[in-house]
């Protein structure tokens, strides 16, 4: 399959979108755009799995290797495994049901649409870029818009928030690119020039003293992205205040760029270093989630519960990397995936409830199961989700993570281990109190008697998403299957290291 198909749609369709007549033909174009996207991706997966069932078990397929700037080695150089293949679905998901949650008009509707599709294409190129440069390239173009999506468009201190996200994001950014100019010159291919190309680099070994020098850049920078603590103060800010598409689109997939970045770049290539660094990032893990799910309980605001919650779950994915075992690995990519999806559909469900009701704050809400059955049913799905029931996405990719973590035999990881899994209690509460307060008892507002309940496009946003927490949740031996490979190369590499060593 042509890699570049994945950018290329999304791309052309920004562009017609662009260019379309009026609003309900932009809103048509998008919708069809992010569905030739949604099919694409499952074109994708069933040609890897076939791929995989011949024998092919190249560390990367469907690789395309052209030299864009070549005085700087610098190449489109994009391929995937199971572990990119993983990260796509989920940004095609994200993206289809961010479409369809988005259909009655807003002002500039065009405008929004384009923004959103461009936020794609950076997704795409970010999971499929081989070239340390070129997965730059496309980490930066997921930025801009997220800015414009909040400043624009979005509610309450949108200016602030859009500043402070953009700022924050940017100097991630600034940190990133200063760990990759200093892998780039810490490497050297055959012909002797440094290189930017991800797979060369996992081939060479570099230095001990510039690995712990420049993976702290890396992780950080990447970790800024997927809420690393005390790096995380704009994700509620930012998503409190964002459109609730920009919302989905920003914990659905923008904090999976982190995660991605920190696993694939960081961890990877720079695996001494990884060693050495695991307990800060176990101990910073641990604190993100146990804070938290606790600042979690304190919040009144539905959209700053999913946001404050989201610390708390991006701390487990933080963790798995950080005990560097394979179950872990793979727990933490499981999580990426299940928390995107989950988080999605929170956000959607939040943002269905907020167009009607014009509030989010939990005490003016009660009593909606009696008068919008598919948001609320939608709304506890996704708490439960989030809560880890047995079932759904959550419970899956939450117990891997801890049965790998258990895994590494040190007394301190496994108290870390121990508090990761306590917090589990905080979010059964924070949750089940949300969706009690929101959904049951009596209705609070006699206004609310006539709002109406899910339209057809919410309710297939929904489906779309859910089907997919349900697909990992009942089945979870596919995806398990699917990113193993993957999750087996980075610990090989990783083991290889401490033998060179």
């Amino acid at each position: 399959m042509n890699l570049s198909l994945l950018l290329l749609v999304p791309l052309f369709t920004a562009i017609v979108v662009l260019l379309s007549k009026n609003d309900k033909q932009a809103r048509t174009l998008s919708l069809a755009g992010a569905s030739v996207q949604f099919v694409l991706t499952l074109i994708l997966l069933v040609q890897f799995w076939k791929l995989r069932a011949s024998g092919n078990f190249s560390p990367m397929v469907f690789e395309y290797d052209s030299t864009w700037f070549e005085s700087w080695r610098i190449h489109y150089h994009v391929g995937v495994d199971g572990i990119s293949v993983a990260m796509i679905l989920l940004t095609a998901f994200v993206v289809l049901s961010g479409i369809l949650v988005s259909w009655t008009p807003v002002k500039w509707n065009k405008e929004f649409f384009f923004l959103l599709l461009l936020m794609s294409v950076g997704a795409y190129g970010f999971f499929i870029s081989l070239d340390l440069f070129t997965l730059f390239f496309f980490l930066e173009i997921s930025v801009i818009p997220k800015f414009l999506l909040i400043g624009i468009w979005g509610s309450g201190k949108k200016e602030y928030s859009a500043m402070k996200l953009a700022l924050m994001l940017m100097g991630g950014s600034a940190l990133v690119f200063v760990g990759l100019l200093g892998l780039y010159y810490h490497t050297q291919t055959p012909e002797g020039y440094p290189s930017f190309d991800l797979l060369q680099i996992a081939e060479m070994h570099i230095p001990r003293n510039a690995q712990l020098l420049f993976f702290p850049f890396t992780f950080i920078g990447f970790g800024v992205f997927t809420a690393l603590f005390p790096f995380h103060t704009w994700v509620p800010d930012g998503h409190s205040s964002a459109p609730t598409a920009a919302s989905m689109f920003l914990a659905g997939i923008s904090m999976k760029l982190g995660g991605y970045g920190c696993l694939r770049v960081a961890t990877y290539l720079m695996p001494d270093a990884a060693r050495a660094y695991a307990p800060i990032i176990i101990a910073l893990a641990t604190i993100a989630i146990i804070y938290g799910a606790f600042a979690t309980m304190m919040q009144k605001d539905l959209k700053y519960i999913n946001a404050y919650s989201s610390v708390s779950h991006c701390g487990f994915i933080l963790l798995g990397i950080g005990m560097l075992t394979r179950t872990s690995i793979t727990g933490a990519v499981m999580q990426m995936v299940s928390h995107g999806l989950m988080t999605a559909l929170f956000f959607a469900a939040i943002g269905m409830i907020y167009s009607r009701a014009h509030t989010r704050t939990i005490s003016h809400l009660g009593g909606l199961l009696k008068i919008m059955p598919f948001i609320s049913t939608v709304f506890v799905i996704a708490g439960l989700c989030s809560l880890g029931l047995p079932g759904f996405s959550g419970f899956v990719a939450e117990i891997t993570v801890f049965m790998g973590s258990w895994q590494n035999p040190s007394g301190w990881y496994r108290i870390a281990t121990i508090l990761a899994c306590a917090s589990i209690v905080v979010t059964a509460v924070y949750i089940l109190g949300a969706v009690g307060q929101t959904i049951m008892g009596p209705i609070r507002n006699s206004h609310f008697q006539s709002l109406a309940d899910a339209t057809w496009n919410e309710k297939l946003a929904a489906i779309i998403l859910i089907s997919g927490i349900v697909a990992m949740g009942v089945a979870p031996f596919w995806i398990n299957e699917l990113l193993r490979p993957g999750s087996e190369l980075i610990m090989q590499h990783i083991e290889r290291a401490i033998t060179i060593k």
